[in-house]
């Protein structure tokens, strides 16, 4: 099967995670009711908490979460697979750090988990906003790249912050994946400025489809995020986007269209290796940091 029906969820979550799960429910099923075969959430799916504590202090472990059940039979019962972009996941108590874990679920449409993505990159940053994001004071970084099969073909999975690491992608391609899945929770002013160009750029780049369902809105402690899920095609072009407001978006998805995009320019086949230069008292080019998987 080479076509497909892609859904994104558009959501605008709070502090508590039983409103947002039950909002994620009821807008996976009106996806469903439009013929969506493939449905995606956004990241923080389950609960968007700027204090760090707190984040942690009301993140669940796996075999205790609330969501788990719920969408895996939203999964049984649509009949789609169903990925949920990311929930908070407390870490067993014998692994370092004392940090959760901010993990991607696949659900296969038996209900089953397919495989799980924790997040690689740490949001780290302060972007004119007048919030202090630092997720690797809450979030134990994960440390595999993640490629899944479905019926259709390979799914690399990624979460928010890793699309700005373009080698992430051409890792995930090379590894086979014909659609990349980006769940963010973007902020307003990195949206404004970055948003449609990175995700363009990565299905450019990798000759993919881009599937990047998004938060919305403003949230506690007044952050805000961008919205404007994303279905891109291999060619670079939007072919839905879910503007401002909660909801959802779809669009068929033809995976012949990725040959053909990378027939045109295989670059993925065009890799070199060289070395890199530095003049005196610059400082020398770090290494590219591999992801495994």
């Amino acid at each position: 099967m080479t076509g497909f029906k892609a859904a994104c969820i558009q959501l605008n979550v709070g502090r508590d995670l039983e409103p947002n799960i039950h909002t994620a429910r009821d807008l996976i099923f009106e996806a469903a009711a439009q013929g969506a075969d493939f449905i995606a959430t956004p990241e923080c799916t389950g609960m968007i908490e700027p204090d760090s504590d707190a984040m942690i202090a009301k993140t669940p472990f796996e075999g205790d979460h609330p969501g788990l059940p719920v969408f895996a039979d939203a999964a049984r019962q649509t009949g789609a697979w169903l990925l949920i972009g990311s929930l908070a996941i407390k870490r067993p108590a014998d692994l370092p750090g004392g940090r959760i874990a901010n993990r991607s679920y696949l659900f296969d449409p038996a209900g089953n988990v397919a495989t799980t993505y924790d997040k690689i990159h740490m949001f780290d940053v302060e972007v004119g906003d007048g919030q202090t994001y630092k997720e690797s004071a809450t979030y134990e970084p994960g440390g595999k790249a993640v490629v899944a099969e479905t019926p259709w073909g390979r799914f690399g999975l990624s979460i928010c912050y890793d699309v700005r690491f373009a080698y992430l992608y051409r890792d995930l391609a090379k590894a086979g994946a014909d659609v990349l899945c980006v769940p963010a929770a973007f902020t307003k002013v990195t949206g404004d400025a970055h948003w449609h160009v990175l995700q363009r750029a990565r299905a450019i780049e990798t000759g993919s489809f881009i599937i990047a369902p998004a938060q919305c809105g403003t949230h506690a402690e007044d952050r805000q995020t961008f919205g404007h899920s994303l279905i891109v095609d291999p060619w670079g072009t939007v072919i839905a986007d879910g503007g401002e407001n909660v909801g959802v978006i779809t669009a068929d998805i033809d995976l012949a269209k990725v040959g053909e995009a990378r027939r045109k320019i295989p670059a993925l086949t065009h890799d070199r290796t060289y070395d890199v230069t530095s003049t005196e008292g610059a400082e020398p080019a770090a290494p590219r940091r591999q992801a495994h998987g």
